[in-house]
């Protein structure tokens, strides 16, 4: 009696090897497109911003905690320092949920439209958990998480839209997901991957491999004029004056939401 061969899709060691991986960045197309069309998502607002951003109340438990525990010589003044940098970070968190969930209140109100703009983040915790969480707080309202297998981090937050949650295994595949659907972005203060997310974005802009007009916003003016000196950078010659302004930058939830109202509407008519 022959012994069964096995189908190469279904044979495990191999789409999990080396050789199958032009499969596997394939799937992380293929499966989330299919899934995106069922769900009739195609344009995006895109928010990153850092991981570690907490709520403001947990972020203020902590820091009487630090200050308790301080006082009880259990621990030292830099963990007290790190405690109200995290009661300084907190206030983006609040300003996160609020945008997005205005932006989803806006999109879902408007009449006699075919663009329909849905909240997307990587589907992580701080800003990204805010920024979902504001969107799932309007009646209707949806959100794509669109999460990355890391062994630092958790799963997706839980409120990102059932059904729309992804985890991919290549940033290059995630990256892509986020640029393709994407009508706007909110960057709020972040470390390294929020940097790489926003210059990737921005280079896509600046070089005109973006075709489409995608309104930045840089919300945090103290954080980011501390971080990312553009008008240096073009004093310099390393890009031109014009690409500063390829980024709008504020503190106020009404000022970007103003702006990204405005825009994504104007570009909606332009040819």
């Amino acid at each position: 009696m022959s012994t069964p061969i096995q189908k190469a899709y279904k044979n495990l060691e191999f789409i999990n090897g080396p050789e199958a991986r032009t499969v596997r960045i394939l799937c992380e197309y293929h499966e989330p497109l299919a899934r995106l069309e069922r769900e009739g998502v195609k344009d995006t607002l895109i928010f990153f911003g850092s991981a570690r951003t907490l709520p403001p109340d947990v972020a203020q438990r902590s820091l009487e905690m630090a200050r308790r525990d301080l006082d009880g010589g259990l621990v030292t003044a830099a963990a007290v320092a790190e405690a109200e940098s995290r009661v300084r970070l907190s206030r983006y968190y609040q300003d996160a949920r609020t945008l997005a969930r205005r932006l989803t209140e806006w999109s879902i109100a408007r009449e006699g439209v075919d663009r329909h703009y849905v909240v997307c983040t990587g589907g992580g915790p701080g800003i990204m958990e805010a920024a979902n969480r504001g969107a799932s707080e309007v009646p209707g309202g949806r959100s794509v998480g669109l999460g990355i297998s890391l062994p630092f981090e958790e799963a997706l937050n839980p409120y990102v839209t059932p059904g729309l949650g992804f985890e991919f295994h290549y940033f290059f595949m995630r990256k892509y997901w986020f640029a393709y659907m994407a009508k706007g972005m909110v960057v709020f203060p972040g470390g390294f991957g929020t940097l790489d997310e926003f210059a990737e974005l921005l280079t896509l802009r600046q070089t005109g491999k973006m075709r489409k007009p995608l309104p930045i916003v840089l919300f945090g003016k103290s954080y980011w004029d501390d971080v990312i000196d553009l008008e240096a950078m073009a004093r310099w010659g390393t890009i031109s004056p014009g690409d500063i302004d390829l980024v709008f930058r504020t503190d106020g939830v009404d000022e970007a939401m103003d702006f990204l109202s405005e825009a994504l509407v104007r570009n909606e008519s332009a040819p």
